[in-house]
């Protein structure tokens, strides 16, 4: 608006009081209004039931058992025996996710195909290419919480199952990401160094990485931090961790075991978020 005003000022012509593009803005606005209701109304979308007395009633007495929080040694103890093996499963599951991700993606990424600096794709590799973004589809497709119940299934309940689930769906997470970011960003250097003899992994670490690590870093962070709450959830169905803790505390409507267990899951994701913050500042 102050750069509308400055320019009308400088062409001599009065300042307007109103935006001008409101009517449009508030035309869309209505428009997606409309098409939002249908959705509401399927989801039976209904906030003020909780409003209501019965359900304030229960809310109440549910936050007030948040207090006193559990503090006993033997609890705090078995607290942090499972706030380690829930970061221990997230950190192995993205890792082997890491580990899915990293070739898929130098096998998904056009701008490292050699064959497309002629600007079509020779035909192999096209629908290897192809081939590779369907395998990462049906990977994150796939909720980790469904890999959980076939994992528990196959390998028993644990930890196991937890590790798999978040490996495979991450996988497919960040082999797409990580292509999408690789080809957003400035190729020249990657493209000079297929078109000089380099390879693939050459041109990839040489050409791209260095230009994307800090981007590429802090997704990954942020990925990590979304497997800490996955594997929280994922312990609903057996996987053990904190998710199991919560899901005992719950059932025996033990409030200041559940809000100490809330307590720790802000404290690693804020960690985590330092974490990031710290990698963006080194490789920045």
């Amino acid at each position: 608006m102050q750069s509308l005003s400055l320019s009308a000022a400088r062409s001599g012509r009065p300042v307007p009081h109103r935006d001008p593009a409101w009517l449009g803005r508030l035309f869309w606005c209505g428009a997606g209004l409309v098409l939002l209701w249908p959705l509401l109304v399927a989801t039976e979308f209904r906030p003020w039931l909780l409003l209501a007395p019965d359900s304030l009633r229960v809310s109440g007495q549910f936050i007030a058992s948040f207090w006193p929080l559990a503090l006993a040694p033997d609890f705090l103890w078995l607290l942090a025996q499972d706030t380690w093996r829930t970061v221990a499963m997230a950190s192995a599951g993205v890792t082997l996710a890491l580990g899915l991700a990293v070739p898929l993606t130098l096998l998904s990424t056009r701008v490292l195909s050699v064959s497309a600096l002629s600007g079509r794709m020779a035909p192999g590799s096209f629908w290897l290419r192809q081939a590779v973004r369907a395998v990462l589809i049906v990977l994150r497709s796939v909720p980790e919480l469904v890999w959980a119940l076939v994992f528990v299934r196959v390998v028993g309940l644990g930890p196991t199952a937890g590790v798999l689930a978040i490996a495979l769906t991450y996988g497919g997470m960040l082999g797409k990401v990580y292509g999408e970011i690789l080809e957003s960003s400035d190729t020249h250097a990657a493209d000079t160094l297929l078109r000089n003899g380099a390879g693939r992994t050459q041109a990839f670490f040489y050409g791209l990485l260095p230009t994307c690590a800090a981007e590429l870093t802090s997704y990954t962070v942020y990925r990590w931090e979304c497997a800490i709450r996955s594997s929280v959830v994922l312990g609903f169905v057996g996987a053990g961790g904190l998710g199991q803790q919560m899901d005992n505390a719950m059932k025996m409507f033990n409030g200041g075991e559940v809000a100490t267990l809330l307590l720790v899951f802000v404290a690693l994701v804020a960690l985590a978020d330092r974490a990031s913050a710290w990698l963006r500042k080194v490789l920045g």
